[in-house]
This record gives C-alpha cells, sequence and structure tokens, in this order.
C-alpha cells in the first residue's frame, strides 16, 4: 500500500481500516455492499419506469387538452403532470447520485425538496385553495429549503471529509 492520502470512505466496505474488514465482519460488509447497490439500482430501474408513464400520461393530457380546451379538469392535471414529472426528475437524480457516489447529498435532497414544495404552491395556487397563512408557511418553508441548498453549496465538505 502507498503511503499516499486515502480518499475518504464512500462506501460500507470501505467504512473499516484494511486490517479489520477481513473474515466475517468483510464478508458481511461487502455482501451488505452489493445488496444495497442491487436495491438502489432496481429502485432507479423503477424510478425510470415510472417516469416514462408519467410522461405518457402528460402527452395523453396534452391531446385531451387540446381536444377538448374547456374542460378545466384536463388542464388542472396537465398543470400537476408537468410539474409531477419535474419532482420525478430530481428524485431519479438523487438515486442516481447515491449509486454513483454512495451518499445522498444535501444540495440534490434539498433541490427536491424545492422543486417538490413548488410543485405543490402552484398547483394550490392554480385550484384556487391556498390562504393568506398557507402562503407564508410556504415562503417560510421554501427560504429554510433554499438556506440549506446554500449552506450545501458553500460548505461542501473537502475531499477528504465525511459527511
Amino acid at each position: 500500500m502507498s503511503e499516499g492520502k486515502r480518499s475518504a470512505p464512500t462506501h460500507p466496505s470501505q467504512i473499516l481500516p484494511g486490517s479489520f474488514v477481513e473474515g466475517l465482519r468483510g464478508t458481511v460488509l461487502r455482501f451488505y455492499a452489493k445488496i444495497l447497490d442491487v436495491i438502489v439500482a432496481v429502485m432507479i430501474f423503477l424510478m425510470l419506469l415510472t417516469l416514462v408513464f408519467a410522461v405518457a400520461s402528460l402527452f395523453w393530457d396534452i391531446y385531451g387538452s387540446l381536444r377538448d380546451f374547456r374542460q378545466e379538469e384536463v388542464i388542472r392535471s396537465l398543470v400537476s403532470d408537468v410539474l409531477s414529472v419535474f419532482v420525478l426528475i430530481e428524485l431519479f437524480r438523487t438515486f442516481t447520485d447515491y449509486l454513483e457516489f454512495h451518499r445522498i447529498r444535501l444540495r440534490v435532497l434539498s433541490e427536491v425538496a424545492i422543486v417538490f414544495v413548488l410543485r405543490e404552491l402552484f398547483i394550490g395556487l392554480y385550484a384556487h385553495r391556498l390562504g393568506p397563512l398557507d402562503l407564508l408557511a410556504t415562503a417560510a418553508l421554501l427560504a429554510v429549503l433554499v438556506g440549506a441548498r446554500i449552506a450545501a453549496v458553500r460548505f461542501t465538505p473537502r475531499h477528504g471529509d465525511l459527511d
């Protein structure tokens, strides 16, 4: 083994030093890491299928809105589906980042939450069912989430640090 700097462990099999990752403990950690990778890969596949069906539903709603433009429920469903696709895209990115880096980054997770809150805000505003207190609470939640994202970007861990 070289005397150079070692990178921070990012995978369950890298958590323990080399001398301790032996025998049954090392086997269990490697098995855990492989099973975790398989589970995340299956979830990514399911998310991809969900995204494909959401986009197909979106095109179906677009067709319905063009066919009968005055139908308010079709347009409301179209708005909801478009925003849901954005949420699914962000979730898909979270899972692919986990598969690649073996951790969930706070920046990506805060972006998913921001997109989800904005989706709910837009749907509520479009349906005219949000009151002033709802808007204030949503604004406060968005401010906290944006602050968390800014902090995650500003204070990113150095290469050798653990989260």
